[in-house]
């Protein structure tokens, strides 16, 4: 625990003394899930950029009625390829408690972009809630206004017979709103479907 308090401290410190002097870039996004055979629920995610600094928050991410809080440190690299990587470290607390290690990348090349981000859950209660939670996705935008790709997902939120999900998504955006559907699992009798709406400002 101190030596986590401790590095949490130092990326403070590390991007706020960079960053003193630029404002911040916010996103909310909100992704409503329709689970068949099991609750619905929506998951809404906070983000907050300045410079090095990202500050995130997020509530049914690990489980429902659970709400988590994150620090990291941007970075970025490349010009024809592109990648941009922020470690994490952040605590749960809710329905689930514990401490997580985090990360989340994106590598782009012309129309094309993997994103991934991933969490290791420490669960303080029991070692059986321990887990790695992961979204990643591949998209293709041959326009600016029109998206589409693959995703991955590994989640406890909901009973899935899967220890990966899978699926297609369709996105649009207009300025700095998108609109994407996600269908999870299409080949199961009934598919998880999840509708996010994304919006920068």
């Amino acid at each position: 625990m101190r030596s986590t308090a401790l590095a949490l401290l130092g990326i403070v410190a590390a991007a706020g003394s960079a960053t003193a002097q630029e404002a911040f870039t916010w996103s909310a996004s909100a992704y409503t899930y329709l689970v068949p055979d099991d609750a619905d629920y929506v998951l809404p995610i906070l983000t907050g950029d300045r410079g090095a600094l990202h500050l995130e928050g997020r509530y049914n991410y690990e489980a429902l009625d659970a709400a988590s809080t994150w620090i990291g440190y941007n970075l970025s690299t490349g010009r024809d390829v592109t990648l941009d990587f922020t470690p994490m470290v952040g605590g749960v607390f809710g329905s689930t408690t514990g401490i997580a290690l985090g990360y989340e990348g994106t590598l782009g090349w012309k129309k094309l972009e993997l994103y991934s981000e991933g969490e290791y859950l420490f669960d303080v209660e029991s070692p059986t809630g321990n887990f790695f939670y992961n979204w990643s996705q591949l998209t293709y935008a041959p326009a600016e206004w029109v998206f589409f790709g693959v995703v991955t997902q590994r989640t406890r939120v909901y009973d899935t017979d899967r220890d990966l999900n899978r699926g297609p998504f369709l996105g649009f955006a207009y300025k700095a709103v998108s609109l994407t559907t996600f269908v999870i699992n299409p080949d199961d009798a009934a598919a998880t479907v999840i509708v996010a709406v994304e919006v920068g400002f």
